[in-house]
């Protein structure tokens, strides 16, 4: 069934949010500067100005800001159409303030300049075609209609000085905007594009997954046929005259037996874990009897080895997810590498999550490694191919909405903490 476009989020531009946050930044700033200029055109120099209507233009400014800070809460981000209309409201205000204080005769003209660099910055070549577009319009404008503004007699006797004057401040204003503003778009621009590689990464890493888990369920079919032909042998074998009279090779028989089921199984589970992230008959059970029977059965695997420190103190229904027993299995077998004789998992349930933390006693991690863990082929063990197992844990347990996180211990050894969203495997 085709998915209902309406439904759908919206898609916006990277550090569109970010970019929008700084407009509104500079907005501010524009507020506090005119409301200062106007008062120090107006009571120092003693220039007759329109106040009400100049003052208006930085108080609704102030109110477009107010509502944009709402607007924003809720939202990933701004559409290039929004963005352009907010460039406009402020060349519009900008118009307007210079219509009723002089016009072109205004040095503060040039600050048109910055909402052009602005909107060339922030906008694809087209979009930002509009902002200078209107921004060359309102100046023609205001060279040919303006209402002139009063000025006092000790500055009318010399013009020039009082342009110069505001030419300068002008020129500085824009400086600093634009070196304050430049430098945070490259901020945004860095972490837009450390966002982006990240991306390309993880699609690299699902891509490599994807790689893996084709020539698994491939081997695991191949597999599947000559595991049952050497179980109906060992099964003959059982019945032959010449080895039932043999108790040692009787013994032989049941070891390999044995052997054969796990294989069987393990390749079932291959099978299965690809054919569905939670397999196609899911087992339900609890967060508490869930870990306890990995636990069980990893300490009967290894003789007593695997301890488990059980904080559960509210359970939950889950899941049996082969994908995720997969997952544990890879963390507690790495860890067996390493400390055969001694590992713990502790097994809690916090903030709707069920935590699971592996400690080994170990060597630990080197420190130029921890970095690189869960990178594919990122291994401390120097075998070819190595590190495959951390890199399936770190990408399984994300895809399940989980974090993963490694760390040395201060006594001594490795852990690993597995965090996984309890509505990820809740049977609901």
């Amino acid at each position: 069934m085709a998915s209902d476009p309406v439904s759908s989020p919206p898609v916006y531009p990277a550090a569109s949010a970010r970019n929008m946050a700084l407009l509104i930044q500079l907005r501010w700033m524009a507020v506090v500067g005119q409301l200062v200029t106007i008062w120090f055109a107006s009571q120092v120099l003693g220039i007759a100005l329109p106040l009400r209507g100049l003052v208006a233009i930085p108080v609704l400014l102030a109110l477009v800001n107010a509502g944009t800070m709402v607007m924003a809460r809720g939202r990933d981000g701004f559409s290039y159409v929004e963005l352009v209309a907010a460039l406009m409201l402020d060349v519009i205000a900008l118009t307007w303030q210079l219509y009723l204080s002089g016009g072109t005769t205004n040095p503060f003209t040039f600050l048109f300049l910055l909402q052009i660099v602005i909107g060339a910055i922030l906008l694809p070549p087209r979009r930002s075609w509009i902002i200078a577009g209107i921004a060359v319009l309102s100046v023609t404008l205001l060279s040919f209609a303006a209402d002139p503004v009063g000025l006092p007699p000790r500055l009318r006797a010399d013009p020039l000085h009082l342009y110069l004057a505001g030419g300068y401040i002008s020129f500085v204003l824009i400086a600093v905007l634009l070196v304050f503003f430049v430098i945070r778009i490259d901020t945004n621009r860095r972490h837009s594009d450390a966002a982006l590689a990240r991306m390309r990464q993880r699609a690299v890493e699902e891509d490599h997954i994807v790689r893996m888990g084709l020539l698994a369920s491939g081997a695991a079919h191949e597999l599947g046929t000559p595991l049952a032909t050497m179980a109906v042998l060992v099964r003959d074998w059982f019945k032959h005259p010449a080895f039932a009279r043999r108790a040692d090779v009787l013994e032989d028989l049941r070891d390999m037996e044995t052997e054969l089921s796990r294989c069987k199984a393990i390749v079932s589970g291959i099978l299965l874990s690809a054919g569905e992230a939670r397999g196609e008959n899911p087992r339900v059970t609890t967060a508490d009897a869930f870990v306890r029977e990995i636990a069980r059965e990893w300490s009967a695997r290894s003789s007593g080895a695997v301890r488990l420190i059980n904080q559960i103190e509210q359970d939950a229904p889950i899941v049996s997810d082969p994908a995720l027993r997969q997952v544990i299995s890879n963390v507690i077998d790495n860890a067996l590498d390493v400390s055969p004789a001694y590992v713990e998992i502790v097994a809690t349930i916090a903030a709707q999550n069920l935590i699971m933390t592996f400690n080994d006693q170990g060597p630990g991690f080197p420190e130029d490694m921890l970095a690189r863990i869960g990178q594919p082929y990122t291994s401390t063990k120097g075998r070819p191919g190595g590190g495959l197992g951390l890199f399936l844990v770190f990408n399984a347990v994300r895809k399940l909405g989980g974090e993963v996180s490694v760390r040395n211990r201060d006594e001594g050894g490795a852990q690993v903490r597995l965090s996984i969203p309890l509505s990820m495997t809740n049977p609901a």
